[in-house]
């Protein structure tokens, strides 16, 4: 690979967020201690759990001059492939206890679905999963393998939410969603303290000290359970970039407007979980002003990047990471081949970065169309 100059990849966007003041305790108290330290209780002792891989990503630290960069490879979470594993199936484990004989709920691109039911299945629960036209029909059937109804929506993953809602409040069902809103905010909580364990696990994987995470956005769940993990969990408090698809923004531009803004999705990115118009309430608290930068890309990196892990382009190890494990990777590449910005933020040959490897190929066809279509762009 040479040096970083063979690179020429390029951020959409990019914003420093002029609200930044990171309060560990306040961004504690939006979940609560006690739902963060139950969740890794809870989850540890779960049958099968097993910390998942932490990989130095050597061939690439070495071509960027960093010191480390970390992948925390959440394809290897339970059978499901993706972290979402931990939010999900907890929360319905949540949600279930002291009651009988409910129904859970929710709508989803996927890996959350996936998530819920499993954990219906495990507890023994009808489970109603709502998703938009624009979900595979393989990620369909992997829900349904785990027990569940699923019940496709025209229109976009807003309109599988709506349908959710009003379907769930005529039925009496429990509604087990990631994202938050006008007093509905609970689950999302728990949610994100599942989301949390990533960051306990990362804590006891490595003692360098991580001076930098790139964080992948939709709603920001997953980014602000991360948070909610590094307030918790990590001794030093390091720079948090957040990275989004150009056309779904919306953390970007509500941090740079300092108030929630949603965007209107004018192309669905091929990062399907991360094609999201809105922030959620719950994750906008943590995220308005622990985050330093904000990010966005295109699709265009997003399958050579998935080739590129499958085939040792940045470490020793096959990696399989879905679309939206590309991210953290392609912004980061992104911010080095800025020097100005690589200098604003500090990352140098000291800086240990982590990345997140969110999924793995949980959509298999999509994921060997995309890992074919990069080989192609990679010549091989």
């Amino acid at each position: 690979m040479g040096n970083s100059k063979n690179f020429g990849w390029k951020l959409s966007r990019y914003i420093f967020n002029k609200n930044f003041n990171f309060n560990r305790q306040n961004i504690i108290n939006v979940c609560g201690e006690k739902n963060i330290i139950d969740a890794y209780k809870k989850i540890s002792g779960w049958k099968d759990y097993n910390t998942t891989p932490l990989i130095e990503l050597k061939k690439l630290s070495d071509n960027l001059k960093l010191k480390n960069i970390f992948y925390k490879d959440e394809s290897k979470r339970f059978h499901l492939k993706s972290f979402k594993a931990l939010g999900g199936a907890y929360a319905v484990e949540r949600v279930k206890e002291g009651k009988k004989n409910i129904t859970v709920s929710t709508a989803t691109a996927g890996n959350h679905g996936r998530s819920v039911a499993w954990g219906a299945q495990r507890l023994g629960l009808k489970c109603k999963i709502f998703i938009s036209e624009y979900v595979s029909d393989a990620r369909a059937e992997e829900m349904r393998k785990l027990g569940a109804e699923i019940i496709r929506v025209k229109g976009n993953y807003e309109k599988s939410l709506e349908e959710c809602i009003n379907q769930s409040n005529k039925n009496g069902w429990e509604i087990v969603q990631d994202v938050a809103w006008e007093n509905y905010e609970n689950v999302p909580k728990l949610t994100m303290g599942g989301y949390s364990v990533m960051i306990k696990e990362i804590s006891n994987q490595t003692d360098q000290y991580i001076t930098h995470i790139f964080l992948q956005a939709g709603v920001g769940g997953m980014a602000s359970g991360a948070i909610l993990g590094v307030a918790q969990y990590f001794k030093r408090i390091p720079k948090i970039i957040i990275v989004e698809p150009e056309n779904a923004d919306c953390v970007l531009q509500s941090v740079d407007k300092g108030s929630l803004q949603k965007v209107n999705i004018k192309k669905e990115s091929i990062m399907g979980g991360m094609s999201c118009g809105e922030v959620s309430l719950v994750p906008w608290k943590i995220l308005k002003n622990s985050v330093n930068l904000c990010t966005s890309i295109s699709d265009k990196n997003v399958a050579k990047t998935i080739a590129m892990l499958k085939n040792n382009y940045f470490c020793e190890k096959n990696i399989i990471g879905g679309e939206c494990a590309t991210p953290g990777i392609i912004s980061l590449i992104s911010v080095c081949e800025n020097q100005d910005l690589k200098n604003k933020i500090s990352l140098d040959e000291n800086s240990n970065v982590l990345v997140i490897g969110c999924e793995g190929d949980a959509d298999e066809i999509l994921y060997k169309k995309l890992l074919d279509d990069g080989k192609k762009e990679l010549g091989i």
